[in-house]
């Protein structure tokens, strides 16, 4: 098995095989040095097979061979030696996962450095220029390794950095993220090293990050940051103040020409927008990395308008229908005015828009703290990391004073449609408190802030809305095209001649009455949720369910945190006297024997969405792109069995538990819609899918018998 290959290395089948080989960072490079000619710094990607390997066995045979060949042809390609105390050649080593994970694993640049090569290229470039990337290294490498001394030996380094770079796919914050966007935890990253190009050279030297168009508004034109004589971790963390990216056509116009032209031929190439981060070393432009790029609800719905009536882009009405149907059903709104004059406290850059109000919290923990007692805070921070994710995930809006329109919070907070805004520097950030100048804010008092405009307020501060012009454009576009938008955000597409033969389940659509018992169980099973998703639950409509929803929200039995609803601490026990209720009218011993039988259904459940998900040899990590409608057809068929010998085991549970019975309804309604074409309905987190409803159904169960998932988990049941 090959475990490194060269990033301009041919791939069989779709680019999102290649991503699943060598991680989206590789792939993508491959895409830009091989296919569209530009200017990428040799290197190689090891698989994310082999990081599979590592963290299950250790280290992959053969690597340590493979790693040495491939760098010799780096070497080659750009006339220096790894380790070469005269000009040594240094590189970096970055993690790369088949989805985009945007700063969620650990790099590591300038290595190669040791008292002989930062000697070299003290003497190839200057003393302060090698000093500063020497602290650079040392400095990373003891964080992400985790050792006190660095070695000498480059080898010996590399080594160390593959192994720390495949470690940090199961960091806590990567879990996090990973939850938090429903990302399997099984496919591994893959490693990505190349060869170093510098943006800390002097002043015809730079770093950036750009959009093909504003991620946030979904405005045409270059969006984004750079810095001069700076290196691209300056840019993404947050750290420093940036300049925008108009301040390179003033600086270095020929390369600001330039750089905007590959943007516009790598739009066109991914037909959608394209996050890119470059290097101008020494006044030569250098394509470090592109993406799709994550974008607001309120910019996704502007650019795929905007991009459908462009006759020369390649992307149609009907496929920008599709890119955006789940936002259809219940379109973003744009701010209208605010309800009453406010005076602003400061203005930041506007990150990502809406505007959000809540207490003041200054950690990731203490947002974490103030989730889970039912309240939304503003994370207020100087800037964010990685490490913050956990919190991030939970707050109602982001605040921070440094960053630019590029930092991680900026990116993240879009990707997650968190209203945040950045780059604030009025604002002092301390311990527990806020301080805008003679203004000092503790935590816990609130603030607004507008992602829109970038103004931040003290105290509530409402404002009108209306929905996006777009969202009324692309509705119409979906008629025309025989697209119907759903009110559970469900795009249906004609149904495929091949899934017509697969018998249907005969689930229902039919709606009932529900109850407040039912909207508190369904919370106590999934914890924070939606509306429409207790709605799903307690199969009723989201209407009724709002106000039942509302009502345990007055009764302090649940408590709305960013449009969703949690149970408080009365609520929780009111879940546990409901299902004590349960477990006392079915019998625990009879929960515990459906459970057992449960248990051989679940484990083909598993395989089946594995099947779905990734093709072929699970280990091989090749994501199903569902271009093999035979592969996918046999698929749903097994989803179909499975269906019906599960309503085989169910039906007997329901007489003694009839709720019961709901798991077959939506379990009938999620099989329908996959088999009918919309794949989304097989295990996307985003719908009602057959996969969530259920994992529910076993957590239901496992209440039921009176255990706990950790429990069932340690035994190997879970």
């Amino acid at each position: 098995m090959t475990h490194a290959y060269p990033l301009d290395a041919s791939h069989p089948g779709t680019i999102d095989d290649a991503k699943a080989l060598v991680g989206g960072k590789a792939a993508n490079l491959g895409v830009m040095a091989r296919d569209l000619g530009l200017p990428v710094p040799p290197g190689f990607a090891i698989t994310t097979a082999a990081c599979r390997e590592f963290l299950a066995t250790g280290w992959p045979a053969g690597l340590d061979d493979e790693i040495v060949a491939r760098m010799a042809d780096v070497e080659t390609a750009v006339g220096r030696r790894f380790g070469d105390a005269a000009d040594p050649l240094l590189v970096s080593v970055r993690s790369g996962a088949p989805v985009s994970m945007p700063g969620m694993m650990d790099t590591i640049l300038n290595l190669g450095l040791n008292d002989d090569t930062t000697a070299g290229l003290a003497g190839a470039v200057n003393g302060d220029f090698a000093r500063d990337c020497r602290d650079r290294f040392v400095t990373s490498f003891r964080s992400i390794v985790g050792v006190p001394d660095v070695p000498e030996d480059p080898w010996s380094q590399l080594r160390l950095a593959i192994e720390a770079v495949f470690r940090s796919w199961d960091s806590p914050r990567a879990q996090a993220y990973r939850q938090k966007e429903g990302i399997a935890d099984d496919l591994g990253t893959a490693v990505t090293v190349q060869a170093m190009v510098f943006g800390n050279r002097g002043p015809v030297s730079a770093t950036g990050v750009v959009f093909t168009r504003n991620p946030a508004t979904g405005e045409p034109g270059l969006y984004g940051d750079v810095m001069f004589d700076a290196q691209g971790d300056d840019v993404v963390a947050g750290a420093h103040q940036t300049e925008p990216i108009g301040v390179l056509d003033e600086r270095m116009p020929a390369v600001a020409g330039e750089l905007r032209e590959f943007a516009t031929r790598l739009e066109r190439h991914y037909a959608d927008l394209c996050d890119i981060e470059f290097t101008i070393e020494d006044g030569r432009l250098w394509m470090l990395q592109v993406r799709v790029g994550k974008r607001s609800p309120q910019a996704a719905l502007r650019m795929a308008v905007d991009m459908a009536e462009d006759e020369s882009f390649p992307l149609s009405r009907p496929e920008a229908v599709e890119r955006v149907a789940s936002l259809l059903a219940d379109p973003p709104e744009i701010a209208m005015g605010r309800s009453r004059a406010a005076p602003r406290l400061t203005v930041g850059l506007p990150a990502s828009p809406g505007v959000a109000s809540g207490p003041i919290v200054t950690s990731p923990e203490a947002a974490v703290t103030a989730a889970d007692e039912g309240v939304a805070a503003i994370l207020v921070r100087a800037e964010t990391s990685p490490d913050d994710v956990h919190g991030m995930a939970k707050a109602a809006g982001i605040l921070t004073s440094r960053g630019g329109l590029a930092s991680h919070a900026a990116v993240v907070a879009r990707g997650w449609g968190i209203p945040a805004v950045v780059g604030a520097s009025g604002i002092e950030v301390r311990d527990g408190e806020v301080v805008v100048g003679d203004r000092t804010l503790n935590a816990g008092e609130v603030l607004t802030i507008d992602g829109s405009t970038g103004e931040v307020f003290e105290g509530t501060v409402a404002g009108a809305t209306e929905p996006m012009p777009e969202a009324r454009t692309l509705l119409e576009w979906a008629e025309e095209a025989g697209i119907a938008i759903r009110n559970d955000a469900a795009a249906v597409v004609p149904q495929p001649a091949e899934a017509a033969a697969i018998a249907p389940s005969g689930g229902s659509d039919a709606e009932r009455e529900a109850t407040a018992d039912d909207c508190v169980r369904a919370l106590a099973i999934k914890g924070l949720a939606q509306v429409e998703a207790v709605a799903d639950f307690a199969l009723s409509t989201p209407d009724e369910v709002r106000m039942i929803l509302d009502r345990l929200v007055t009764d302090g039995l649940a408590t709305s945190v960013a449009g969703a609803y949690k149970l408080t601490e009365s609520g929780t026990s009111r879940a546990a006297d409901v299902l004590v209720t349960e477990q006392e009218a079915w019998g625990r011993e009879p929960a515990a024997a459906a459970l057992d039988a449960f248990l051989d259904l679940d484990h083909r459940v598993k395989v089946i969405v594995t099947a779905w998900q990734l093709r072929g040899d699970p280990d091989s990590g090749v994501v199903n792109d569902h271009s093999d409608t035979d592969y996918d057809r046999d698929v749903l068929e097994r989803l179909a069995a499975l269906h019906a010998d599960a309503m085989t085991w169910l039906t007997p549970q329901a007489v003694g538990l009839s709720r019961l019975a709901d798991y077959g309804v939506r379990l009938g309604r999620a099989v329908d819609r996959a088999v009918g074409g919309d794949q989304r309905f097989v295990a996307s987190p985003r719908v009602d899918s057959y996969h969530g409803i259920w994992f529910e159904l076993h957590e239901d169960l496992i209440r039921l018998a009176g255990r706990t998932r950790e429990d069932e988990a340690a035994a190997g049941r879970a």
